[in-house]
């Protein structure tokens, strides 16, 4: 696309609108507003446009300008006056004259009726060339207009989550595209699942764009989504679609991924019974052994279909056996790990003060092993009022289970 071309025809860019669907009534939130050129072969995105560096930035400005006019004049003639707008920014663009024209722009809407708490101003972090902090306080100084703040791409690249926790953004914008290689499935969850936990400890709302399968949309659903957008849901268009447009489609594929969890959910839990049950009748089999090293390794063999490691710890993390370990299908004692403390580990003496209360033994989530890197997850059960047993369960029993996701 010739620069050039698009400044000499400033007519024929136009916006187009992606709608963007909530989880909780499963209808149109908002939309994202994206630049359009009408090119001679066809209509084309202005996306490699407001990226290309080398086209001078007051070109760039004022071709945003253009979009942001007619989408705005296009949201006020409507007598819908709810939706979310979302306007993309170059946030080094943004910081050449503090925001200034971007507001005076979004205030002379405002004086025609326009609500700045609809705006949602998106920026792209990884772009951004300058000084966080002055970014940071130049979008604290937006918000008080009532503009929300959107960080998008998160996941698209390696995501610095120190830059997006000092930007405070009220939504997080996830890319989901990186989801359907299946090189990079594993790994790629691990960071979403860690992008979500700081979007919980911000307060900041979870949005899932380029979704593009259900396997996405259900992704999404059961990673704390509440807002959702891609192609498999709504293609860019140069008008909105009705609000309700996918209301019925919605609630039935929820509906799936509601049964499908419940399903996960109860195998979990007829998991964790059973193991309560087994090892209620193994402690009392074995009630007048009084050698942990001995107890693990009577235990070991009894559970031998089960689980590749066993250990003993007290009420504060300290380990009071060995480990036995399953290596090579042979089960060996391994006594440097007497006295280890593991109470740093995440949920570690949550769970010993649950199963204290309890008096029950609790299934983990699933996660990867320190020194094997395989997926497990471990069953803690209380021996008495001072110890715990752990069993690590392998990624084969939980897959032949249907426990292993």
């Amino acid at each position: 696309m010739d620069a050039l071309d698009v400044m000499a025809n400033l007519q024929q860019v136009f916006p187009y609108y992606q709608a963007i669907f909530s989880a909780d009534e499963h209808c149109v939130i908002g939309y994202e507003v994206l630049g359009r050129y009408q090119s001679e072969t066809g209509v084309v995105s202005l996306g490699p446009f407001f990226h290309d560096d080398t086209i001078p930035e007051e070109f760039r400005l004022e071709v945003d300008e253009v979009v942001t006019k007619k989408a705005l004049d296009y949201f006020l003639s409507l007598d819908d006056y709810t939706p979310l707008i979302f306007l993309n920014r170059d946030a080094n663009l943004l910081m050449l004259d503090r925001a200034d024209s971007f507001l005076q722009l979004l205030l002379q809407y405002e004086t025609r009726g326009l609500s700045l708490e609809r705006i949602v101003l998106e920026i792209n972090e990884q772009h951004f060339k300058g000084d966080l902090d002055q970014l940071s306080h130049l979008l604290t100084y937006i918000r008080t207009y009532g503009v929300k703040i959107a960080v998008d791409n998160i996941g698209e690249h390696s995501s610095n989550l120190e830059r997006i926790g000092v930007l405070s953004p009220d939504i997080l914008k996830i890319d989901l595209r990186q989801l359907r290689k299946t090189s990079v499935h594993q790994a790629y969850q691990d960071v979403l699942y860690s992008i979500s936990l700081l979007a919980r400890k911000i307060g900041a709302t979870l949005l899932y764009e380029d979704i593009e399968t259900s396997f996405q949309l259900q992704y999404a659903w059961r990673n704390g989504g509440r807002y959702y957008q891609g192609y498999y849901l709504a293609k860019p268009s140069p008008e909105l679609v009705p609000r309700d447009m996918l209301k019925e489609r919605l609630r039935q594929e929820c509906h799936h991924f509601i049964q499908q969890e419940k399903k996960k959910l109860e195998t979990l839990y007829h998991i964790s019974e059973q193991f309560q049950q087994r090892l209620t009748a193994l402690l009392a089999k074995y009630k007048k052994v009084t050698d942990f090293n001995e107890l693990i390794s009577l235990l070991a063999n009894e559970l031998n279909d089960v689980c590749f490691r066993i250990y003993v710890c007290d009420e504060d993390g300290f380990q009071q056996s060995a480990n036995m370990f399953k290596r090579n299908g042979r089960w060996e004692l391994e006594p440097q790990y007497y006295m280890k403390n593991w109470s740093w580990r995440p949920y570690f003496l949550e769970n010993i003060i649950r199963m204290r209360s309890r008096k029950r033994g609790i299934l983990s989530d699933l996660y990867a092993d320190i020194e094997t890197g395989e997926t497990i997850r471990t069953y803690s059960y209380p021996i008495d009022g001072e110890h715990y047993l752990f069993i690590d369960l392998s990624y084969n029993y939980l897959f032949e289970h249907d426990a292993h996701y």
